[in-house]
């Protein structure tokens, strides 16, 4: 199995106020993405943080409910490519986790899935789909 942690990704009410927050803590995003369905900031190292309001996790999850203060934010793993996806996928969940999005090609350009950890922590697995 060959994927990395890569993003580290919270589910927001308010994207304008979230990002005032993480501005406060040092996070130079530009005001400009207060209005955005989706904002990424890299950190020192690659590592990236990601904030996706609750509206557009229901367009591609309809089953999704926010849960205030819990199951909210989610940990990505990138994958090589998008098989990479299918199999890591495939073999989590023969190994018991329950996968909750099989994986599917999101109109977003990723091969994309999610499988819960033994705690029920949503955990992505995502590839850049070939252009």
């Amino acid at each position: 199995m060959n994927v990395r942690l890569k993003v580290v990704e919270l589910v927001v009410q308010d994207m304008g106020r979230s990002l005032a927050f993480y501005r406060l803590l040092g996070l130079d995003v530009p005001a400009a993405a207060d209005g955005e369905p989706h904002v990424e900031h890299e950190l020192p190292g690659g590592l990236k943080i990601a904030w996706d309001t609750v509206e557009t996790i229901e367009s591609f999850h309809p089953g999704f409910t926010f849960h205030p203060g819990a199951g909210n934010m989610a940990l990505a793993f990138e994958a090589d490519s998008p098989e990479e996806v299918d199999k890591v996928y495939a073999e989590l969940t023969a190994a018991g986790y329950e996968g909750e999005m099989e994986p599917f090609d999101a109109f977003w350009g990723q091969r994309y899935a999610v499988v819960h950890d033994p705690d029920g922590n949503g955990v992505d697995i995502f590839a850049p789909l070939p252009r």
